[in-house]
């Protein structure tokens, strides 16, 4: 695995690449890629710092797995490939944004478009072997995406962080609560929304509420 970042990244997390674990999980994902079918594609594999930089970043929406189907993973979490179905959490994020701002269904479900504006679309872990869900989990990827975390807590002032779910709802110790904002609901999973934990928590519409405070651009989710 060849570590391709943008610049304004590889300044924040070059202390990171240089650590023996980091070193150790370069070796397992390369393994995996050249005995198995992986996903994204390696060249995607950190997609989601190149379509947004360091400096642009003003949304951290946090996911936990790449989608293990084929031709679906693009390196944004919840995000798949023009003409592919769109995933079930995805239908459920695009109905929220419906009716929270009134906006047509989407033909697209590559969340590039966000990404370009500033979201950073990120898993928890960054890579995974086809149909097998979690197989490259606690092998080094959430050390590292922790650190991505930390380091924007630190780094950045104002950032809005939509957590969905228990497990990106973890990611709160992370986080400086006195310089950010942290947005939390249920995940929008069938499983979650059903039960009346994702639909109705307007995330986008407040999300670009507080842009607008911070006159800074809202998303055009």
């Amino acid at each position: 695995m060849q570590v391709k970042i943008d610049d304004s990244w590889k300044n924040i997390l070059q202390n990171e690449f240089e650590k023996p674990y980091f070193k150790d999980l370069t070796s397992f994902v390369k393994n995996e890629y050249e005995n198995y079918q992986c996903y994204p594609k390696e060249k995607d594999i950190f997609a989601a710092f190149d379509f947004c930089t360091f400096d642009n970043l003003k949304v951290v929406i946090i996911g936990q797995d790449p989608y293990h189907g084929p031709n679906q993973a693009n390196g944004l979490c919840f995000s798949v490939k023009d003409g592919i179905t769109h995933p079930p959490s995805l239908i459920n994020i695009f109905k929220e944004i419906t009716a929270d701002l009134g906006k047509e269904y989407p033909q697209s479900a590559n969340l590039e478009k966000w990404a370009k504006q500033g979201v950073l679309l990120l898993n928890a872990t960054l890579t995974v072997r086809e149909h097998e869900a979690g197989s490259h989990q606690k092998q080094g990827w959430e050390r590292f995406t922790d650190e991505v975390i930390k380091q924007i807590s630190k780094e950045k002032e104002s950032v809005i962080f939509l957590l969905w779910g228990g497990f990106a709802k973890k990611k709160t110790k992370l986080i400086d609560k006195t310089k950010h904002h942290i947005l939390e609901s249920g995940h929008p999973s069938p499983l979650s929304a059903n039960r009346g934990y994702w639909f109705g928590n307007q995330h986008f519409s407040k999300a670009n509420a507080i842009l607008t405070d911070l006159e800074k651009q809202q998303v055009a989710w």
